[in-house]
């Protein structure tokens, strides 16, 4: 479990894709906890997909990419020298800074525009059909990791209104119009999915003593 608040920054070393899957390398762009801190078998969250330490250095990681993962999520289409957001897990002590993210992406979406507001920055995405119905006007959205708030939302695309710390301490400042980024909506908008489908499956089920009371 992840919280959407990028720790620190990464540079794609290097990325190897083939059929069924692929490895990626990971250069820390600056000292930080993770760099200090991290071990094999640790999860890392890179741009919101959640990925194993298979191997570490003192600058550099690296992770397997299932087949997966690469359909799923923006992997497929990254390159080396691409910036990369990077959160190591929520610990139990820990106050909560953004919202829930598991980690799991669910889909790609498409940045439409990228425009200065004074400080500020507009991002625009373009969501996918079918994750359309779980974002919401002020409910949060993860994008490529980061935990943010959808300000505006009309005709599937998003609008978020980027602060100057994010812009620069996460890819923000990277992205451009067409990139693909990763997209995790609302954990809680699923399982409430998820639960009303159920009911409504159950109430649908009609009992042999219930078929007889209506004359069959």
């Amino acid at each position: 479990m992840f919280t959407g608040i990028i720790e620190q920054a990464g540079k794609i070393e290097a990325l190897d894709r083939h059929t069924d899957g692929g490895k990626l390398r990971i250069r820390f762009a600056n000292d930080g906890e993770i760099v200090s801190q991290a071990k094999l078998g640790d999860s890392i969250a890179v741009n919101g997909c959640c990925l194993t330490v298979t191997e570490f250095g003192g600058k550099h990681f690296s992770a397997d990419l299932s087949g997966e993962t690469l359909r799923r999520t923006s992997f497929g289409e990254m390159k080396a020298g691409d910036i990369v957001n990077l959160e190591r897990p929520l610990v139990a002590n820990a106050r909560l800074g953004g919202h829930f993210v598991q980690g799991h992406v669910d889909g790609i979406g498409r940045v439409v525009k990228l425009e200065r507001e004074g400080e500020n920055w507009w991002l625009s995405v373009r969501v996918p059909e079918d994750l359309r119905r779980y974002v919401v006007e002020k409910g949060s959205i993860a994008i490529d990791g980061i935990s943010l708030t959808v300000a505006r939302w009309h005709q599937g695309v998003a609008d978020i209104a980027v602060i100057p710390f994010t812009y620069e301490h996460t890819n923000v400042h990277a992205m451009a119009p067409g990139h693909a980024v990763n997209l995790e909506v609302d954990l809680l908008a699923k399982y409430v999915e998820s639960l009303l489908n159920a009911r409504k499956t159950a109430n649908s089920r009609l009992t042999v003593s219930e078929l007889i009371e209506e004359g069959f």
